[in-house]
């Protein structure tokens, strides 16, 4: 990667805002010209997703864009923004783990049970092997600096509410992801006037949205032939990476006092996080309430999201 740095810097240009540029360029590009042939496959295959009671499509549509948006984020991320890679061992293996279970469920249905199963391993890989968590409140509930016990299954039950949070909203054509695009840039934005040591993070929310808006083209379309749904593959994945991006922004304002890392200090980072992330998390303790109540399993399918009520 050095040698890439080095090639970069001989352009003149920051290597940041080319990072920027090429993150966001080369992920838009995979992603696009990645769906039609998925959807040709899909086809052939019969890969599709069949309308139900639920749906809102009168026909069979291809279900399998977040394999698109995988194969972008995870060639593109590894490339421009490796830093987090070098930082967080595990980043990867989870994304891969979603994939294959996200692709599993998209084409036979696996059962809630098992996808719940296989959130959690991949939630613990990623708090406790990368050490992603959130060790402080700020004071909310008067809570503070947090058990490290208690740290690691807070964490990860967040990881779980936001990645199937995110699965629940995708239910309507570009809910899920304009929904990201907006989580990531206000993110990404957040990240970037905290300073150069938050960069990588500003250039995995630029990729994410290169590649979401890539997706959406095809989402949005209105001829069948093009339209594409990113299936619990794509939708897991998004709410993966956004769980990642929020935690890590909580813990940036955690003064660790270590050399070479910036202190900073918001005592309202919980609250901003959960303010940009808060549609999918209302929606989600919606639905499960409403089940319960019904007495109903809050794994049982019904239409009382708010894209269903609207």
């Amino acid at each position: 990667m050095e040698n890439f740095e080095l090639f970069l810097a001989r352009s003149g240009l920051p290597i940041f805002y080319i990072k920027i540029g090429l993150g966001f360029l080369f992920s838009f590009l995979i992603t696009f010209f990645s769906i039609p042939t998925i959807i040709k496959i899909s086809r052939k295959k019969n890969l599709m997703d069949e309308p139900g009671v639920r749906s809102s499509h009168l026909r069979k549509i291809a279900n399998l864009g977040g394999i698109a948006i995988f194969y972008s984020i995870g060639i593109c991320a590894p490339i421009f923004a490796y830093e987090l890679f070098d930082l967080y061992k595990f980043l990867f293996a989870s994304l891969v783990i979603l994939l294959y279970i996200g692709v599993m469920d998209d084409i036979v249905i696996m059962r809630a049970y098992k996808k719940l199963v296989a959130q959690i391993v991949v939630s613990s890989i990623i708090v406790i092997g990368s050490d992603i968590r959130i060790r402080n409140l700020f004071g909310i509930f008067g809570i503070y600096e947090i058990n490290y016990f208690v740290s690691v299954v807070f964490s990860i039950v967040t990881f779980i509410i936001l990645i199937n949070a995110f699965n629940l909203i995708d239910g309507i054509d570009g809910l899920a992801g304009g929904y990201s695009v907006v989580c990531s840039a206000l993110f990404g934005i957040s990240y970037y006037r905290l300073g150069s040591y938050n960069y990588p993070l500003v250039v995995l929310s630029v990729i994410i949205i290169g590649s979401v808006l890539a997706f959406l083209y095809y989402n949005l379309s209105h001829y069948t032939t093009n339209k594409i749904f990113m299936g619990d593959t794509g939708s897991m994945l998004l709410g993966f990476l956004l769980a990642f991006t929020s935690i890590s922004f909580i813990d940036i304002f955690i003064d660790k006092n270590l050399p070479g890392i910036p202190r900073y200090h918001l005592k309202s980072a919980p609250v901003v996080a959960i303010a940009i992330l808060i549609l999918p998390i209302v929606d989600t303790l919606n639905v499960i309430i409403i089940r319960l109540i019904n007495k109903k399993s809050p794994f049982d399918a019904d239409k009382n999201h708010i894209h269903h009520r609207l």
